[in-house]
């Protein structure tokens, strides 16, 4: 191959592979800094199992032309049901795209911001949440919130309202969401800014680990079966 190609065309296919590797060293770094799961993407995605939800909408949300807009998404749905799994997937796409993803569970990040003000660490961690252009907060709404986590959440969505990106993903109905803050003035000013410029996915179907339970208990009976 090499004696086949000019000194320039060889010079230029090296510098192509070394840009392509300096390229997948800087997303592995985005991704181990960011929280995302790597398993989960949108290849790894069962769309078959939810007939109902809008593959092209997904598809188009995934661009990360939502994240330029500072625009919001907002995932409902009982458990298991995939919100997580399309949330760090589209988080993942955007790493694609070299933009800054932070994605924690809300009570772990509400927690940890706790616990940096007594390290010394809560301006960075804040400034790391505020700062990236999309910021994904997994399962709002699962554990009570204390009041000052509530205040540093309301903090973060205020500060966050059309400068960054954020995608919640909660088991609860979005009418419920009021109820987290157990604050009736916060709750109504974070959920305005939250909602004003957002994308809302209310997804239904089976628990695909109920599904996939199922399908182990069937395989066995099948091989109980058949075994002689």
């Amino acid at each position: 191959m090499q004696e086949q190609l000019a000194p320039v065309e060889f010079l230029a296919l090296l510098l192509d592979d070394e840009l392509e590797r300096r390229s997948q060293q800087r997303l592995a770094y985005r991704l181990a800094q960011s929280g995302c799961d790597a398993q989960k993407t949108l290849s790894q995605f069962d769309f078959s199992a939810l007939p109902g939800l809008n593959r092209t909408m997904i598809n188009d949300l995934a661009s990360g032309a939502f994240i330029t807009r500072h625009e919001n998404i907002l995932f409902c749905g009982p458990t298991g049901v995939g919100k997580s799994h399309l949330a760090n997937a589209i988080g993942i796409e955007a790493l694609k795209r070299d933009l800054r993803v932070f994605v924690r569970p809300v009570h772990r990040l509400l927690n940890d911001l706790n616990g940096s003000r007594a390290s010394g660490g809560f301006p960075r961690l804040m400034a790391r949440i505020l700062n990236s252009d999309l910021l994904i907060l997994d399962d709002f709404g699962l554990q009570t919130l204390l009041p000052g986590a509530i205040q540093d959440l309301y903090e973060i969505i205020s500060e966050r309202y059309e400068r960054g990106s954020i995608i919640v993903t909660s088991n609860r109905a979005f009418e419920e969401w009021h109820d987290v803050f157990g604050n009736d003035l916060l709750a109504s000013a974070a959920l305005d800014r939250l909602t004003h410029h957002a994308h809302l996915l209310v997804i239904t179907g089976e628990s695909y680990r109920q599904r996939s339970r199922r399908k182990e208990a069937l395989e066995q009976a099948k091989s109980k079966t058949r075994t002689p």
